[in-house]
């Protein structure tokens, strides 16, 4: 098996009309919109962010721990090593990882459906700070063209996480850095533009 994720990501501000799209064009339903709990875990030094390197556990209709490799770009797609896994017990594994030395750095949620079209994945995603398009595909010319049929720019790609994107906008914000949650972000108008993410909805 290849652990390898190949992806893009795009701001969008109306995800309805994508979804509404995917369903007339008889895009398969992975899952249904399901709010997530990630939790990110370091080391107390923050090695692995330093590093580029992600160690998550998510919760939402399973629980799932994943290593993520630091990211390149090639041909305007983000690569970077996958490694993923379903466990039985969050909190056994929680507690597992905080056994071994790591702690949890970051708390974030998001909504998220997932589809499956002309051999791609495409997640919508709802975060806390704005809604986003991401396309997983074999190699950046299939997720191009599967962009282009979406009716999305490829050129407003965003480059960054949305732990990397959370990031610039505590800095602005003043936001406790570990909690990307809604509750946190109930009372604030964020406006992506203003950190150089465009609408990729044409």
């Amino acid at each position: 098996m290849e652990y390898q994720e190949i992806e893009i990501k795009l701001y969008v501000k109306n995800l309805g009309t994508i979804a509404e799209f995917l369903q007339r064009n008889e895009a398969q339903v992975l899952q249904p919109r399901t709010h997530e709990i990630n939790l990110r875990f370091d080391t107390e030094k923050g090695e692995l962010t330093a590093s580029g390197r992600v160690l998550r556990l998510r919760k939402d209709r399973n629980n799932l721990l994943t290593y993520k490799g630091p990211s390149q770009v090639n041909n305007g797609a983000r690569i970077r090593t996958e490694i993923q896994t379903e466990v039985a017990d969050f909190d056994a594994a929680k507690a597992i990882l905080e056994a071994l030395g790591y702690r949890v750095s970051l708390i974030y949620e998001k909504y998220r459906a997932e589809y499956e079209w002309h051999d791609t994945h495409i997640s919508l995603d709802e975060m806390p700070y704005g809604t986003f398009v991401e396309i997983e595909g074999r190699d950046a010319v299939q997720i191009h063209r599967v962009c282009t049929e979406l009716g999305l720019d490829w050129e407003r790609r965003v480059p960054w996480s949305y732990a990397e994107i959370f990031s610039r906008i505590c800095v602005k914000e003043q936001i406790n850095p570990q909690e990307l949650t809604f509750a946190v972000f109930q009372n604030r108008q964020i406006v992506l533009e203003e950190y150089g993410i465009l609408p990729a909805q044409l």
